[in-house]
C-alpha cells in the first residue's frame, strides 16, 4: 500500500475522513453507472457521509438512493454553488465526470481528490484508425479505481436504481394480455445513429411471442405510433406517456428487454433484467454496455454488425449516418434478436 493510501486509511480509522463529494453532472446512464462506486464507499467505509453533485435535471435519479446522504443540484452558474460546497468542508472529492466543469470545481475547492481514466485517446484511435487498444474493462470498474486509495473494492452486486413507491406502475391499467408477461422495447436514444429504425423494430416484434410495450420519451412517440399501427392489440406505445421513474417501473416488470444504447438500458441492468442491447455506430468495447451483477453476465446479449469497417464512427453518435447507408442498424439480424427475446421469455 502506497504512503498516501496508508495515510488515508489511518485517517478513516481515526474518524478524520468523514465526508466525501462525488461529482457526475450527467447523464442518466452515466450517473447510474456510478452507483456501484457510491454503494461500495458507503458500505465499506463506516460512518462516511456521501454527497453527490449533479445537474438539477438528473437529481431525481439519486434522491431515493439510500447510500447518498445529500444530493447537491447544479442549476445555472457553478460559481454560485462554490461557496455552498466549500462550507461542507469535504475531506475528499471523487471526480467521476472529468470534464472542464468538474476540474474547475476541484480547483476552486482545493481538497484532496481522485478520478478515473477516460481512455479518450484509445477511443479516438478506434474511431479514426480502427486500432482497438481498449482494455476489456467496463467503465463501472474504471470508476471504482477512483476509490482504491481507501482500499474500497467492487462488491459485484451490479447497478442500483430506486423507484419511489408512488411511481410504481400498476399493470392493471393495461389490457389483460400484458398483465401476465410482456417484453419492453426501448426505441429511443440520444443520437439517431444509436436508434434502430422503426421498420427494423417492426421486424423484431413480428417474431416475438409476448406482447410488447414500447418505451421512450416524447421525442420517440411518433416513431412509436408508426410501430404500433402495424399491430392489432399486442403492442402499446408508452413513449412519452410516463415519467422516467414510471418507465423504469415498466422496465422492472417486463419479462425481458430489447434496447438501444440509452439510459433505460442501464436501468434494465440495474434491475438485472434479461436484456439484448442493440448497437449502431458505437461499440460495447467503449466499456458502456449493460453491467450485470457478477455471475449474471449471461443474462445480457449484444446485437451488433461487426463486419463494417466504418464502425465505430464516433465515441458518442450523430444526427445521421456519416456514410449515408446506416448499415450498422439496417443490417441488424432481427430474427436473431427476436429469438434471443423468446429464449429470455421462456426462462423463469
Amino acid at each position: 500500500m502506497q504512503r498516501e493510501q496508508v495515510f488515508l486509511y489511518l485517517c478513516h480509522k481515526a474518524h478524520l475522513l468523514k465526508k466525501i463529494l462525488i461529482i457526475r453532472f450527467s447523464s442518466i446512464g452515466d450517473i447510474i453507472l456510478t452507483t456501484p462506486t457510491v454503494r461500495c464507499l458507503a458500505t465499506q467505509l463506516s460512518g462516511v457521509e456521501i454527497h453527490y453533485l449533479t445537474k438539477k435535471g438528473y437529481a431525481p435519479i439519486l434522491k431515493n438512493n439510500p447510500y447518498i446522504n445529500k444530493v447537491i443540484e447544479l442549476e445555472g452558474s457553478l460559481n454560485a454553488l462554490i461557496p455552498l460546497l466549500k462550507a461542507e468542508k469535504y475531506d475528499h472529492i471523487i471526480d467521476l465526470h472529468k470534464n472542464m466543469r468538474s476540474v474547475y470545481t476541484l480547483a476552486r475547492l482545493c481538497k484532496p481528490f481522485s478520478t478515473f481514466s477516460k481512455l479518450n485517446i484509445r477511443k479516438l484511435l478506434v474511431v479514426t484508425s480502427g486500432l482497438n487498444l481498449l482494455p476489456p474493462i467496463h467503465i463501472v470498474d474504471r470508476y471504482i479505481t477512483a476509490t482504491k486509495r481507501f482500499s474500497v473494492f467492487n462488491d459485484g452486486k451490479g447497478l442500483d436504481f430506486f423507484i419511489p413507491v408512488g411511481d410504481e406502475v400498476d399493470l392493471k391499467m393495461f389490457p389483460d394480455i400484458f398483465r401476465k408477461a410482456y417484453l419492453g422495447f426501448v426505441i429511443g436514444g440520444k443520437f439517431n445513429t444509436k436508434i434502430m429504425p422503426a421498420e427494423k423494430v417492426i421486424e423484431v416484434i413480428r417474431n416475438v411471442k409476448l406482447p410488447v410495450i414500447l418505451l421512450g420519451g416524447n421525442e420517440d412517440n411518433e416513431r412509436g405510433e408508426i410501430i404500433r399501427k402495424e399491430f392489432s392489440d399486442n403492442v402499446i406505445n408508452a413513449c412519452g406517456q410516463f415519467s422516467l421513474m414510471q418507465s423504469a417501473s415498466l422496465v422492472k416488470q417486463a419479462k425481458a428487454i430489447a434496447t438501444n444504447d440509452t439510459g433505460l438500458m442501464h436501468i434494465a441492468a440495474a434491475f438485472n433484467k434479461k436484456t439484448i442491447s442493440i448497437w449502431g455506430n458505437t461499440i460495447p468495447d467503449f466499456g458502456m454496455g449493460p453491467y450485470k451483477p457478477h455471475g449474471y453476465e449471461s443474462d445480457s446479449a449484444i446485437a451488433e454488425v461487426n463486419s463494417l469497417k466504418c464502425r465505430p464512427c464516433s465515441k458518442i453518435g450523430y444526427k445521421e449516418c456519416p456514410k449515408k447507408h446506416f448499415r450498422c442498424m439496417l443490417d441488424q439480424d432481427t430474427n436473431k434478436i427476436a429469438q434471443k427475446l423468446n429464449d429470455f421469455s421462456s426462462v423463469s
